[in-house]
């Protein structure tokens, strides 16, 4: 089983005779680094598994970039707002890698529907686990301290640490470059 096969079964619980199916919308692809699957301001019509690489999703902020997340091997990438409801992106979707990518495009995915009956179950759970990861990571940024962000952080994806710019990180966990470094910086010291 490929990736792709075992990751849309995992996310969308996809039947086995029908998962052939589904996987045959997919696209593979190769991105190089620094380009974009989608600018701030245009139409994501595209949902994309990362088979390898990194993509950055960030907005242009009135002072800086704001880093909404990074995302890595194994998961879903989209706007998905733009994906679903067809308005402009909120984000850049830029890799930080070379990137391989299985894509299916918007009207491809609009097609599942007649194609698979149950799939407007499988797109509500799947959307449903996307919300949720959601509350997750605004849970963590209401109710945690930066030194328990980063810990979190830590524990989940301390590789990210030597693959990407920090700032990209400090952003994404809702600090400034400073307290994001100071907060390493005593991560480091008490050996955790």
């Amino acid at each position: 089983m490929s990736d792709l096969h075992f990751y849309l079964k995992q996310f969308f619980q996809v039947h086995e005779n029908d998962l052939e199916k589904v996987a045959s919308f997919f696209v593979a692809e190769s991105i190089s680094k620094g380009e974009f699957l989608v600018k701030q301001g245009h139409y994501c019509d595209r949902l994309s598994f990362i088979h390898s690489g990194l993509i950055r999703i960030y907005a242009d902020g009135p002072k800086t970039e704001i880093t909404q997340w990074i995302s890595t091997p194994g998961y879903f990438v989209t706007e998905l707002n733009s994906f679903v409801f067809q308005s402009p992106s909120r984000f850049h979707l830029q890799c930080l890698t070379d990137v391989e990518l299985f894509t299916i495009r918007k009207k491809d995915y609009e097609r599942l529907q007649d194609i698979i009956p149950q799939w407007n179950k499988l797109e509500k759970a799947f959307l449903a686990k996307c919300f949720v990861m959601l509350e997750d990571r605004v849970f963590s940024h209401l109710s945690l301290s930066a030194e328990e962000r980063y810990e979190r952080f830590f524990e989940a994806q301390k590789e990210l640490l030597h693959q990407v710019p920090l700032q990209y990180i400090a952003s994404m966990l809702g600090m400034t470059p400073e307290t994001f470094s100071r907060v390493r910086k005593k991560h480091l010291e008490s050996g955790s």
